[in-house]
């Protein structure tokens, strides 16, 4: 079997249901770190007591990063290319 043969092949039904797990899954933690994001970029607003600990700009960036890195997750979760070769 050629390889191209191989990468047109449709996955099975164990396979299916794991890249539907690892979606949902990003989905849901893609959210959450972008709602983290949002949480500690806005968190003046919030007045959660962060403010008085952190200076502003350490919590801007790191919010920022964390928001960044949730919507990787959900883009991560849309591509759904978890069992394909690198």
């Amino acid at each position: 079997m050629a390889l191209e043969e191989f990468e047109k092949e449709q996955p099975n039904q164990r396979d299916k249901n794991y890249i539907r797990m690892r979606s949902m899954m990003d989905f849901g933690m893609g959210t959450l770190w972008t709602g983290m994001g949002v949480f500690l970029f806005f968190s003046k607003q919030f007045k959660s007591g962060l403010e008085l600990r952190y200076d502003d700009g350490t919590l801007k960036v790191f919010g920022a990063v964390c928001a960044a890195y949730g919507l990787f997750r959900i883009y991560r979760g849309i591509k759904k290319n978890y069992l394909k070769e690198r």
